[in-house]
């Protein structure tokens, strides 16, 4: 049975968990570059980047991984700019080619002023 992940600050307005964990497999729901302390996003899509990856770093501490433990990361962005401030954060998180998670960008029409959300995977040992 999945236990639900939440972290204080990344709640939704719907009635769903940031996450959730089955045994060793961690999975997210969409994660926002909001600012925890606000709730509010940051005004631009590089502000966005920074606090999306911090989220998801959170997201994955309260889960109980790591971000060795990424074996996905999918990426929503609101049109194809955004991708230059996600590899900034992608090759700072995983600077070696040998030990990166796959990743899948996915353009979309995403609501509210986001720039981008991002969904992982992560299986612990």
């Amino acid at each position: 049975m999945p236990r639900s992940i939440d972290v204080p600050g990344l709640t939704h307005n719907a009635p769903i968990p940031v996450g959730a964990r089955v045994a060793n497999v961690l999975c997210s729901s969409a994660i926002a570059g909001k600012d925890p302390l606000t709730g509010q996003l940051a005004p631009d899509p590089a502000g966005q980047a920074r606090l999306a990856f911090d989220n998801l770093r959170r997201f994955l501490d309260a889960g109980g991984a790591t971000l060795a433990d990424v074996v996905k990361l999918t990426v929503y962005v609101k049109d194809d700019a955004v991708r230059e401030h996600i590899n900034e954060h992608w090759l700072a998180l995983w600077p070696d080619p040998a030990q990166r998670p796959a990743r899948h960008i996915v353009v979309h029409d995403l609501q509210h002023g986001m720039a981008l959300q991002l969904e992982t995977l992560a299986v612990t040992s």
